[in-house]
């Protein structure tokens, strides 16, 4: 059976991206080299509510590429896959490559 899940209120569910340890020629990167904490938002809440009630929406969509921070969020675990639960206001930026 396939679990899902579903984030309420402003959260977004973020799968780390693994940097490479190498290049596509074969050049070993240093450790510090290869670490930028990115991640793919899998899903996302609907938003919170301002103090009138009205929506306000979480900024991300699922398939962006945003920047996290170094530490925060909830460590999560789906079968085998590992997953971290951040509020939409924990995110640094989005990623675009041009």
């Amino acid at each position: 059976m396939m679990k899902r899940l579903i984030p309420t209120f402003n959260r977004i569910l973020v799968q780390r991206v693994i940097q490479p340890a190498k290049t596509e020629s074969g050049i070993l990167l240093p450790e510090k080299a290869s670490k930028l904490n990115s991640g793919k938002v899998i899903a996302v809440g609907p938003g919170s509510r301002d103090k009138d009630g009205k929506l306000i929406p979480v900024s991300v969509k699922e398939g962006d590429t945003v920047l996290l921070p170094e530490y925060g969020g909830t460590q999560i675990k789906l079968g085998e896959k590992e997953y971290h639960l951040f509020r939409d206001e924990d995110v640094l930026g989005t990623l675009h490559e041009d």
